[in-house]
């Protein structure tokens, strides 16, 4: 089990890697003007976003193959932090999913943000990774 454990958290530093700078990308696209800059940062992002949803994937599978070792025990109770930290990895992958969804609007010409508006972007899964960590080493409740 500390195997699967430690292939995890791998996996989670490694999808939040790509979900903290895929934003970044979209920061200089959204400013960028020069049709040849515009193309080599759309390249950028579809590796990365391609990247990232491979770690995504195992490290959502190796959380499920976590669950499913663990099973009686996360249902008991004292274990309400897991059900608080599963409602954000939730989250997290939705935010994974509005991350392709801004990239498909960028590849389309129809990007309608702000620069700024996706430096405020960039911050959330920065708030989110903060909670998960909380909830998993201090479990509150």
């Amino acid at each position: 089990m500390l195997w699967i454990k430690a292939l995890h958290i791998v996996f989670i530093a490694s999808w939040f890697a790509g979900l903290f700078y895929l934003p970044r990308i979209y920061v200089n696209l959204a400013q960028e003007t020069e049709l040849v800059a515009r193309e080599r940062l759309l390249g950028m992002a579809r590796r990365l976003y391609r990247f990232t949803g491979m770690t995504a994937l195992a490290a959502l599978g190796l959380g499920a193959w976590l669950l499913v070792l663990t099973w009686q025990f996360w249902k008991g109770p004292g274990n309400g932090w897991l059900h608080a930290k599963l409602f954000l990895v939730v989250l997290v992958i939705g935010y994974h999913h509005a991350c392709g969804a801004l990239l498909k609007k960028f590849e389309l010409g129809k990007n309608t943000r702000s620069h700024v508006w996706f430096r405020w972007f960039n911050e959330v899964p920065v708030l989110l990774l903060l909670a998960i960590v909380i909830l998993v080493v201090v479990k509150p409740f």
